[in-house]
């Protein structure tokens, strides 16, 4: 099976937002992945509901909306009414996360949880079997183009241990710093779906570069 591919959107460039769809849309690539800051519980602020609206009505792509923010339960609603695949939330952002993850089911979407790179993957014992996949941050959010934290190879290896232990159909997905170095050894350690910013939207020919990341086993 291909490694699933995610491109971030966050990295794509905003004045040429229609020819950059066009290019996703035209390409290997699985998902599209949104990244939502709200300047609070990261310190940076991206798009909002009106972007997303706009490339919800063009992008052919399932699409993969990562809130980084605070109470992102308060936006369940409005995130399934764009037709989301995934709605991915942060445990550190959620009070009552496995109340979300019922919510974000009961919306017909299915529910991903992230953790930052400190978190510990063992936060996740008694949510693992609740939710369709994880996302693991391998910088720490905020921003683009950072540079990969090295443990996240353990904390994907670990991770898989325990789905695996659990015999959980749960994905396991990476996002930060993920390029031509990394993404093979992501890939060996266990992880299932690739977000990549920078290294496909700056790259000389995209499209090739995420049939590439596809390629990897």
């Amino acid at each position: 099976m291909a490694t699933l591919v995610s491109p971030s959107l966050l990295a794509a460039d905003f004045l040429h937002l229609d020819s950059e769809i066009d290019m996703i849309n035209r390409s290997e690539a699985d998902w599209l992945h949104l990244d939502v800051m709200d300047g609070s519980f990261v310190p940076n602020i991206s798009f909002g509901f009106p972007v997303l609206e706009a490339v919800a009505s063009v992008c052919k792509k399932p699409l993969d909306v990562h809130y980084m923010i605070e109470k992102p339960e308060r936006y369940i609603k409005q995130t399934a009414k764009l037709h989301a695949m995934m709605m991915n939330v942060h445990v550190e952002a959620c009070t009552h996360l496995h109340r979300t993850v019922q919510e974000i089911h009961a919306a017909g979407m299915k529910a991903g949880v992230t953790l930052n790179p400190a978190t510990p993957v063992s936060v996740l014992e008694d949510i693992l079997g609740d939710i369709d996949m994880v996302l693991l941050m391998s910088v720490n959010p905020g921003f683009g183009g950072q540079t990969f934290i090295e443990n996240t190879i353990a904390k994907v290896q670990r991770l898989r241990r325990m789905i695996d232990e659990r015999g959980c159909k749960v994905l396991i997905e990476v996002d930060g710093g993920v390029q031509g170095e990394t993404a093979p050894r992501l890939v060996k350690a266990g992880v299932d779906v690739l977000v990549s910013g920078s290294y496909v939207f700056k790259s000389k020919t995209p499209e090739q570069t995420i049939h590439d990341l596809r390629m990897l086993s």
